[in-house]
């Protein structure tokens, strides 16, 4: 028992990668052999952002969004994963999309360490364009509730000392339906161009 305590965040995370495989699975196949499948309705929710304005799923709907939960604290995945999706808005703003008819909303579930100020200098450290990319913060379990419900994203711990979660990324459609889940940590296959190509290719659906 001792033993299991003592690695259970390690045993989380890897339920938590197996929970996902089928998700995974059905959307890279589905990715590069033709149209996504709808995987779920994506709720509605309403968080701040950091200039203390209220956005809702709603202000970005007609858009393709991606989505990713994150937290500042992080030391691995997160940076990683913000950085490529910086490059991802750099195409896109190079084709003329982002802000258009693209959007990313980067959602954080450590609200206490997370403050709007915080969560600034995490973003303007990725060179993040507010005009199309949105971050946001709320309460804890609100976010949680999000990510697992319309995501299938769960997030467990409540501190930046034993947070556990999937580094996924949400792809979403102008209808705000989740249309396939991508794994960050897979750069070999999800590249900056490959993310790029997934959001033009759903916006002229």
């Amino acid at each position: 028992m001792r033993i299991l305590m003592r690695y259970k965040w390690t045993w989380l995370s890897l339920l938590l990668a197996l929970a996902m495989a089928a998700y995974l699975a059905v959307s890279s196949w589905a990715s590069r052999t033709g149209k996504l499948p709808v995987i779920g309705e994506v709720q509605d929710f309403s968080l701040e952002n950091v200039n203390g304005d209220i956005v809702t799923l709603s202000d970005t709907e007609g858009k393709v969004r991606l989505v990713y939960f994150f937290f500042t604290g992080c030391t691995d995945v997160c940076p990683i994963t913000t950085f490529a999706l910086s490059q991802v808005q750099d195409l896109l703003i190079r084709d003329g999309s982002f802000g258009m008819d693209a959007a990313f909303l980067s959602i954080s579930f450590d609200p206490q360490i997370d403050t709007r100020e915080a969560i600034k200098t995490f973003a303007d450290r990725f060179h993040a364009d507010y005009a199309g990319w949105y971050f946001l913060r709320g309460d804890q379990e609100k976010v949680r509730d999000l990510a697992a419900r319309s995501f299938k994203i769960l997030i467990a711990g409540t501190n930046k000392d034993n947070f556990a979660h999937a580094n996924l990324i949400g792809l979403v459609d102008r209808r705000n339906r989740l249309r396939a889940l991508y794994n960050a940590s897979d750069t070999e296959r999800v590249t900056p161009e490959f993310l790029a190509s997934a959001v033009n290719r759903l916006a002229r659906e």
